[in-house]
């Protein structure tokens, strides 16, 4: 009759019981790993039950009626609840990544919690160059301390490559670099912490114009604006030359003419 009692416990709890709970966790950060459902495992605690609070199956806290040990390797690390049977993890290094399990025993063994912890360091700021010509490409590098991640610009530096082009550095780092309005985008991340670095397309770029790049400013379109402006003075030369040489013109034929009939008048009435 006890062991089915035992047995009845077992399958309510593994019916609580939860799957294992991935948790990433910035180096020197707190943690705390929960109990789901603790309510039920104190009234066990209190039926001469134990609560173990192992880490890669060594054990960090051992909790039953006769109060809480805590493993002299984590002492001042870790503080736990005797209200909800969580475990706190403090200043959190990257030797404490494995796994976290709360296992109730008695006359069974029983997991009631699960964690698996990842810590990560914050990850360092990339760097982003970019090498452009007049012909309106460029090249994109994206650098992180590790790695580095290279693309293209297109003919109008509309966009880089042609999808995201990325590298892993780590197992939980990523590093990439893509296009979005109008910026480029180097972009360091991982599960806790992202860092980027960013250029506006137009400070590296040609223009575009009509989905062409603009050409330089040469000497051609400085003879486009010179020529129309040359012509319009000739033109305005020639018209004051025109009317300066027909008034010309009359003048002397006015004199021609008054010459001619004062002869004349001389002829017709000669002096005596």
């Amino acid at each position: 009759m006890e062991t089915l009692m035992y047995f009845c416990i077992f399958i309510l709890l593994t019916l609580f019981h939860q799957a294992v709970s991935s948790i990433f966790v910035e180096k020197g950060r707190d943690v705390q790993l929960d109990v789901p459902e603790y309510e039920i495992y104190k009234e066990e605690i209190a039926s001469l039950s134990t609560l173990y609070w192992t880490f890669n199956s060594t054990n960090v806290v051992i909790h039953d009626t006769r109060g809480t040990q805590v493993s002299t390797k984590y002492k001042g690390r870790v503080k736990f609840s005797k209200e909800n049977l969580s475990l706190l993890l403090k200043n959190i290094q990257e030797g404490d990544s494995g796994r976290y399990s709360a296992v109730l025993s008695g006359e069974i063994d029983i997991t009631i919690a699960e964690h698996l912890i990842s810590v990560q360091v914050r990850v360092e700021p990339p760097v982003l160059t970019v090498d452009s010509s007049t012909d309106g490409t460029c090249n994109v590098t994206c650098k992180s301390q590790k790695t580095t991640v290279t693309s293209s610009c297109n003919n109008i530096c509309s966009q880089v490559g042609v999808e995201v082009n990325w590298v892993e550095t780590s197992s939980a780092s990523l590093l990439s670099v893509y296009v979005t309005e109008g910026t480029i985008i180097c972009n360091h991340s991982n599960q806790v912490s992202w860092s980027n670095h960013t250029k506006r397309i137009e400070s590296i770029c040609v223009p575009e114009l009509n989905g062409k790049p603009d050409p330089p400013t040469n000497g051609k379109s400085l003879t486009v604006i010179l020529v129309p402006i040359i012509l319009a003075i000739l033109v305005i030369v020639g018209i004051i030359t025109f009317f300066f040489l027909r008034n010309r013109n009359r003048s002397v034929l006015t004199n021609q003419e008054y010459s001619y009939r004062e002869s004349q008048q001389q002829i017709e009435n000669p002096t005596s």
